[in-house]
């Protein structure tokens, strides 16, 4: 039996993901903020997602609609406090971990995840972890989820103390 999810929470979750996307499109693409914002919001960007099956391959597949205004608060706090972000990233990383040698997809889903447990204060820590341990799973196979789900309950144990 499928789990009940509000169209609210999908709202949110397709948004994080979007801004993750959108946060790494903006460090890499050389486009500007506005336009990769625009470029999600309208659709023509984000909309489509490549899923893998065992059996058949890859397909694509529509993403759930996002919360539009979410996505953008998202996108537009971790542009403006990336700096602040990044260095406080650093400072949690143990010695041999690197946040600039790190995958460039986990380096947007960290600034993230750090900036809605750092300035959301509307939605429970839980829930902020988990949506990105899940969306590190669609990203990542290894051992990754689990150090992302570790640095980010180690990040809000002292940020939301």
């Amino acid at each position: 039996m499928a789990k009940f999810v509000s169209e609210k929470i999908r709202k949110k979750s397709g948004a994080r993901l979007a801004a993750v996307q959108a946060t790494y499109m903006a460090a890499f693409s050389g486009l500007g903020i506005d336009e990769v914002i625009e470029d999600f919001k309208s659709g023509e960007i984000g909309h489509y997602a490549i899923e893998e099956d065992a059996l058949t391959g890859e397909h694509t597949i529509e993403l759930e609609e996002m919360d539009k205004p979410y996505f953008e608060t998202l996108v537009r706090g971790v542009q403006s406090k990336k700096e602040h972000l990044e260095k406080s990233l650093r400072s949690y990383l143990k010695e041999g971990s690197s946040f600039d040698h790190m995958n460039a997809t986990m380096q947007a889903l960290l600034l993230c995840a750090v900036y809605e447990l750092a300035y959301t204060t509307d939605i429970d820590t839980k829930v902020i972890i988990q949506e990105y341990v899940d969306l590190a799973y669609a990203f990542f196979t290894k051992n990754e989820p689990k150090m992302i789900n570790a640095l980010l309950d180690q990040i809000a144990k002292t940020i939301r103390a």
